[in-house]
């Protein structure tokens, strides 16, 4: 399970005295546990990568910040944090192998978009980012 990688890399932290990736690690951690608790029950791989994701979301959104502020000290930082937290997701998919998947699972021309999504989302959940997914379904349909 996820969670227990975290908690490993939380105390390796701890000893190593590495701040930035014990303050990462802790966050990821509360958020899986509060998620386990919320649910009552161990969470899936699923709702583990979408607790990732939306960490790796929220932590775009604060480099993004930082550049608009140009502060180079937060933006390595965020960039670090962002390396991270991508460790814990699954391998990331290429453009081709995306569409190969999604070709493979009906997606065709001229089909709406809701219904192509509702077939990539659970598919391709944490295998690639949204952007890549939308881009994809854009470019088949």
């Amino acid at each position: 399970m996820l969670k227990t990688t975290v908690f490993e890399q939380l105390k390796q932290a701890m000893r190593e005295k590495d701040v930035l990736s014990k303050g990462v690690l802790t966050l990821l951690k509360s958020a899986l546990d509060l998620a386990e608790k919320e649910k009552g029950s161990a969470l899936t791989k699923e709702e583990e990568v979408a607790i990732v994701n939306r960490e790796i979301k929220q932590t775009n959104q604060a480099l993004e910040g930082a550049e608009k502020a140009q502060r180079e000290d937060l933006i390595e930082q965020e960039k670090a944090k962002l390396v991270l937290l991508k460790s814990f997701l699954p391998k990331q998919l290429s453009e081709e192998e995306v569409t190969a998947l999604l070709t493979e699972a009906g997606v065709t021309k001229g089909m709406n978009m809701g219904d192509a999504m509702k077939i990539a989302k659970p598919l391709l959940a944490g295998k690639t980012d949204g952007g890549t997914m939308s881009k994809v379904v854009k470019s088949l349909i």
